[in-house]
């Protein structure tokens, strides 16, 4: 096996912040990169396909998981509303008034990933303007108390485990 054929299996942080938050930001990249290579190839009426008995599309899952990351930080870790550019990327509510996802319909893949990178460029540029003490700085909410660090893991949770469900979408539509 030659160097160039070595995977690397290395945790690196982000550049341009603490290290402490570059290495959380690297792990939340992590995370997108592999989102998005589940993705590689994936046909486009395979994006909008629901189940037979109900369910999420692949579009409704990555509209969903852009929403919850600025969610996130807007209401948990910069503690304002989205501005009127972050605004205007979520056209839809997150839920319906039953309390299930919003089917997010007749959007190519294309625009799923771009309002991610979008999203993601918007959280990259908040967390690398922060000092380390504002990232380990507890915000207190009506419900619970959350750091900046604790939101990138939960992120990284909340995408990897959507990630799951965009694959066996997938698997299921290829037997379909």
């Amino acid at each position: 096996m030659t160097q160039a054929e070595i995977e690397l299996n290395i945790v690196d942080a982000v550049a341009g912040c603490a290290p402490e938050i570059g290495t959380w930001l690297w792990a939340l990249e992590d995370t997108r990169r592999r989102t998005k290579q589940s993705l590689d190839g994936l046909l486009p009426e395979i994006v909008d396909w629901v189940r037979p008995h109900g369910g999420n599309s692949i579009g409704t899952l990555l509209h969903h998981i852009a929403a919850i990351e600025i969610d996130w930080l807007y209401a948990d870790v910069l503690e304002r509303e989205f501005p009127p550019e972050v605004n205007a990327l979520f056209p839809y509510d997150v839920r319906d008034d039953r309390g299930r996802l919003t089917q997010v319909l007749g959007l190519s893949l294309e625009e799923h990933v771009r309002r991610l990178d979008e999203t993601r460029a918007v959280f990259l540029a908040s967390f690398r303007e922060m000092p380390l003490f504002e990232f380990r700085r507890v915000r207190h909410h009506a419900a619970y108390d959350v750091t900046p660090e604790w939101v990138i893991h939960h992120l990284s949770q909340h995408e990897a485990e959507h990630r799951g469900q965009i694959a066996e979408l997938r698997a299921l539509r290829l037997l379909d």
